[in-house]
C-alpha cells in the first residue's frame, strides 16, 4: 500500500498562515475518508479536520473552525490543510490519515507527520 506522505510543515509566526500537503494514494482519493490530525509536545493526538467522500462533508475541530481549511486537489491527488492565524497552541507534528467512511470515518492510514512550529 502505497503510504502518505505529508510535507510542508515548518516555522510560521503566530498570526501567520501555512499550508500542509499530503500525497494519497489514488484508489483512496475519492473513495476515503481523508483527514488531518495533530499531537502538540507532550499531549495526546487530536482530530482536526476531516473530508468525507461522496459529499458527506467535512468536519472541523473546534478550536480551528473558522481558522483551518480542508481541500483536495484531485487532479494531483493531494489532501491540503489551509492553517491561517496561526496560534501558538497549534503548534506540534501533523499527520495525514485515511480510511474507509463507514457511516463515520475510520482512519486506518496514516502519515509520518510534518512538524508545526508557532513563533511569538
Amino acid at each position: 500500500q502505497e503510504p502518505l506522505v505529508e510535507s510542508g510543515g515548518g516555522v510560521v509566526q503566530a498570526g501567520g498562515s501555512l499550508r500542509l500537503s499530503c500525497t494519497v494514494p489514488r484508489a483512496a482519493f475519492e473513495a476515503y475518508c481523508l483527514g488531518w490530525f495533530r499531537e502538540p509536545a507532550g499531549k495526546g493526538r487530536e482530530e482536526v479536520a476531516s473530508i468525507y467522500p461522496a459529499g458527506h462533508g467535512q468536519w472541523y475541530a473546534d478550536s480551528v473552525k473558522d481558522r483551518f481549511t480542508i481541500y483536495k486537489d484531485s487532479s494531483k491527488n493531494f489532501l491540503y490543510l489551509q492553517m491561517n492565524s496561526v496560534k501558538p497552541e497549534d503548534a506540534g507534528m501533523y499527520f495525514c490519515a485515511g480510511g474507509p467512511w463507514l457511516g463515520y470515518c475510520e482512519f486506518r492510514a496514516m502519515g509520518q507527520g510534518t512538524q508545526v512550529t508557532v513563533s511569538t
